[in-house]
């Protein structure tokens, strides 16, 4: 278990909700397009909906697949969720907080300290060790060093990795340098999680071991998972299936 006074620290730094509402994370009538261009020949412009008045709802504590084919959605849900795109309608709210009314500072703010992101290809820094890879979030959170240090040894001991915080990335394999992201998205202690494809670069042994580590880890959190593997989506509570940018199934 970590320590409380880390947990402490790392929550008055980073201003962690002490009150998690009923629903963490709500979308609402959310729409989103773009303009692409019509091709080499053509100058016209076309407009794509990647989102077609998505609602979602979801609960501390429950994990939410994203399933569906490539373009359905999926990521393009995730980034709302973060707030690293603002839908062109509806709302997208974290604790009641309406994202979209935000601008992009309050939105890398409430990221920062709100919710953890578990990459496909793990994206840690190669030059850093796996105990700094963690603590980065911490360092942007303005927790001091002893604690920040002391809240990834933590981490990475839970996770399984004790032995191996000073190794740079290139020194683990895929599902070692999975679990260091994993620990790095729970550095600040967010209540929201997102997840896109977290096996999709691993074994299916490795990638078991790794969901298994996601869901114990993030029992009192919202987890959003998106993934093609039916596997991955097993640990879902509930899936919600994506077509075209609608929501064709919630619940199934």
């Amino acid at each position: 278990m970590l320590n409380r006074a880390v947990r402490k620290t790392v929550s008055s730094a980073s201003e962690a909700p002490g009150e998690r509402a009923s629903t963490t994370v709500r979308l609402t009538d959310v729409t989103h397009e773009y303009g692409t261009g019509g091709g080499f020949r053509s100058r016209r412009e076309r407009t794509v909906t990647a989102l077609r008045d998505v609602s979602i709802e979801v609960d501390p504590g429950e994990i939410v697949g994203l399933e569906g084919p490539s373009g359905s959605g999926k990521s393009t849900i995730l980034h709302a969720v973060t707030g690293l795109l603002v839908p062109t309608a509806g709302t997208v709210e974290l604790h009641g907080t309406d994202l979209t009314t935000l601008s992009d500072r309050e939105r890398t703010r409430i990221r920062r300290r709100h919710v953890g992101i578990v990459f496909q290809r793990f994206h840690l820094l190669s030059s850093l060790s796996a105990r700094a890879n963690v603590a980065l979030p911490l360092v942007q959170a303005g927790v001091p060093k002893s604690a920040r240090r002391e809240r990834a040894t933590a981490l990475l001991e839970e996770v399984g990795l004790g032995d191996r915080i000073t190794h740079l990335p290139s020194e683990l394999s895929g599902g070692e340098q999975q679990r260091v992201a994993i620990a790095r998205a729970l550095a600040t202690d967010p209540d929201v999680i997102v997840a896109d494809e977290p096996t999709g670069e691993l074994d299916t042994a490795t990638g078991e071991t790794v969901l298994d580590l996601l869901t114990d880890l993030g029992r009192d959190r919202a987890i959003l998972v998106a993934s093609h593997d039916d596997t991955t989506l097993s640990v879902a509570d509930r899936l919600i299936t994506l077509r075209d940018g609608t929501v064709v199934s919630d619940g199934g």
